[in-house]
């Protein structure tokens, strides 16, 4: 037996095509097997690949990378949103997504979409062998929260940093993430995930989770403007609300189509 499932291929924190980080999200009616998923997920070759099922009034969502189910993605619930919102004809302003990080809001916000995910403080930890040889450079601080978080002094080091992916896949962290002062915004990142098979991700909601309670407390203000600065680039506005953080973002379509599954 076959099941043809409708697919769609979202370019999130992005205004136009081929920016920000794309998305597969995948609406069904009733859940695949986990290994048909991860399939999916390993066959689209994204950073993530996005399921929900409707349940209760509200969306049961699940993220796959090619390396294995996580516990919290960013661009894929925006992207997520956008679907429901822009193509599915979801009413209201508002869509609620239950996930393995409890409820996930996502809201209108004016031609954003904003989203409503948990602050995920990081504490300082000692450096990992492993991490300075991949990073080869050595950074001012380091932290660790679900993921190790280097931080350096400008944003010509996130720029120019070329790790070893190597040495970072051998970390016992979801990943990596480097952060300066941005010149042109507040804060400027990159991300590396190889454990994950994610070399660089494009752009990286969940981990402004904490870099958002990072750099409110060393600039001593709420609100940012942060940039990834991968090469596609992605631009994201934070805002630490107590123990949550919102994060908005722009999304557009790059593809729509059909995929045959194994029922």
């Amino acid at each position: 037996m076959e099941r043809k499932l409708r697919q769609f291929q979202i370019d999130a924190f992005a205004t136009r095509v081929f920016e920000g980080n794309p998305a597969a999200v995948v609406p069904l009616d009733r859940w695949l097997a986990d290994a048909t998923m991860q399939a999916i997920a390993v066959e689209n070759n994204l950073s993530e690949t996005a399921f929900f099922v409707p349940e209760g009034g509200a969306y049961r969502l699940r993220w796959f990378s090619p390396g294995g189910e996580i516990d919290l993605c960013g661009h894929a619930t925006l992207a997520s949103a956008w679907v429901l919102f822009e193509l599915l004809g979801h009413a209201g302003r508002a869509i609620a997504f239950d996930t393995r990080s409890g409820r996930l809001v996502v809201e209108r916000d004016g031609k954003r979409l904003a989203m409503d995910f948990p602050a995920l403080p990081a504490q300082p930890c000692p450096a990992p062998a492993a991490l300075l040889a991949g990073l080869k450079r050595q950074p001012v601080e380091l932290l660790a929260a679900d993921d190790y978080f280097a931080v350096f002094e400008n944003e010509e080091d996130i720029r120019t940093l070329a790790p070893n992916l190597a040495e970072l896949s051998k970390l016992d962290r979801r990943g990596v993430c480097i952060t300066a002062p941005g010149r042109s915004v507040d804060f400027v990142s990159r991300f590396f995930g190889p454990k994950w098979g994610i070399p660089e991700d494009p752009v990286t909601g969940s981990a402004h989770c904490t870099l958002t309670t990072y750099w409110a407390t060393r600039l001593g203000k709420s609100r940012f403007i942060a940039r990834q600065l991968s090469r596609r680039g992605g631009e994201l506005h934070c805002e630490l609300r107590g123990d949550r953080v919102r994060i908005a973002g722009y999304a557009v379509k790059f593809l729509e189509g059909e995929i045959v599954v194994p029922d």
